[in-house]
């Protein structure tokens, strides 16, 4: 009784210290392996608040180990820093009917809100956990080609200590706890060209490009769970009189059963072999590489998600619905570590420049966040 009091006193007295802290750190820029200027803010702001111990790692991970000695086991809490959007000037921001608007305000400067501020109550009542440490992670890396560097090195340092694994990037009480596996792809075509008029008849790289895609998107998908396949980024030429020397593309699949991810590796060999047969230069190079799910011991899994829901019923008034995703989950529940990812607000519009988060939202995320990592003190 005495901690619930404490927690709804720290809320009301850091409600509005919460909303600044959210509306600064969002317009920080923080594309994908340019996370410098956001990672350096929240390392000093929560040196600020009195967290002993806080260091950045090479990967650009700022990490606050609660109660970690050099052995033992321990759980991980975490919360990107990088957005999809590549601005390297300040993001724009506004608010209007109880909303909050800017370029990754949700996903996932509302979530490392969250995280921070339960950084700073653990700080300020100097709590250690009742057993084993905690981590406090503000990542980087999750998002684009990224390449969840964040997680494969916390993954690489700490390893099988890591016995529980949550992420903050989710919003609206869903959650996921199967991982999406995922490859991606730089796709590039070379030709001699020439002369549109001149040369003509000689293959054109856009051309076959186009080809390439066509039979790519004329695959049948596996019936092993859900499996997606997306071009997402086309790029050639010189002019509109000279026929394509090169062109290329990004091309990523998807899937939450491993069966699948192998099937349409397949089916993207076989388009290459069939463009290589033209004659022309087929350069694959991976940029991307997201595993599925391992053998993940269900009933601590099951445990995991239980009490997530149960703290979001008593933060939001609902319980949260899980399903498969791409997260920076997918690394531990490869490695079999019980692992989900949950979400501290209300909003929509991610990924987009419409994006928002609901005001309301934010006292009972972090009320969420609150209940589920002191459940370690």
């Amino acid at each position: 009784m005495r901690l619930m009091r404490d927690i709804s006193e720290f809320l009301d007295a850091h409600q509005e210290e919460a909303l600044e802290l959210l509306m600064k750190l969002a317009q920080i820029p923080a594309p994908s392996n340019h996370e410098e200027l956001r990672a350096a803010f929240c390392r000093d702001w929560l040196e600020r608040q009195g967290a002993k111990g806080v260091y950045m790692d090479e990967a650009l991970n700022v990490i606050y180990p609660v109660g970690c000695c050099t052995e033992g086991p321990l759980v991980v809490y975490m919360a990107h820093s990088d957005v999809v959007f590549p601005d390297r000037s300040p993001l724009p921001l506004r608010i209007s009917g109880g909303r909050i608007f800017c370029p990754g305000i949700g996903d996932d400067t509302a979530n490392a809100v969250a995280l921070l501020m339960t950084a700073k109550y653990l700080a300020s009542r100097k709590l250690s956990p009742r057993e084993g440490g905690v981590l406090l992670v503000i990542n980087a890396g999750e998002e684009g080609l990224g390449n969840l560097k964040d997680s494969r090195k916390l993954l690489a340092d700490f390893g099988a200590r890591i016995r529980e694994f949550v992420s903050f990037d989710a919003h609206d009480c869903l959650g996921v706890n199967r991982a999406v596996g995922s490859r991606r792809y730089r796709i590039s075509i070379d030709t001699v060209g020439g002369h549109s008029f001149a040369d003509f008849g000689r293959p054109n790289a856009i051309a076959c490009l186009a080809s390439m895609i066509a039979r790519l998107y004329a695959v049948k998908v596996p019936e092993a769970g859900k499996t997606t396949y997306n071009v997402g980024l086309i790029s050639g030429g010189t002019s509109v009189n000279a026929i394509a020397q090169h062109a290329e593309m990004l091309y990523e699949f998807r899937s939450d059963e491993a069966s699948s991810m192998a099937i349409m590796e397949r089916h993207l060999t076989l388009a290459v072999e069939a463009a290589r047969a033209g004659s022309i230069q087929v350069t694959v190079t991976p940029v991307g590489d997201r595993p599925c799910s391992g053998p993940v011991n269900q009933a601590l899994e099951t445990a995991l998600m239980r009490r997530a829901s149960e703290a979001a019923l008593r933060a939001f008034g609902r319980e949260i619905i899980f399903q498969s995703g791409s997260t920076d989950c997918n690394i531990p529940l490869s490695l079999g570590i019980p692992s989900i990812c949950v979400g501290c607000y209300n909003g929509s519009g991610s990924h987009t420049r419409e994006e928002y988060v609901e005001i309301s939202s934010l006292r009972p995320g972090l009320a969420f966040a609150l209940d589920l990592i002191l459940q370690h003190f």
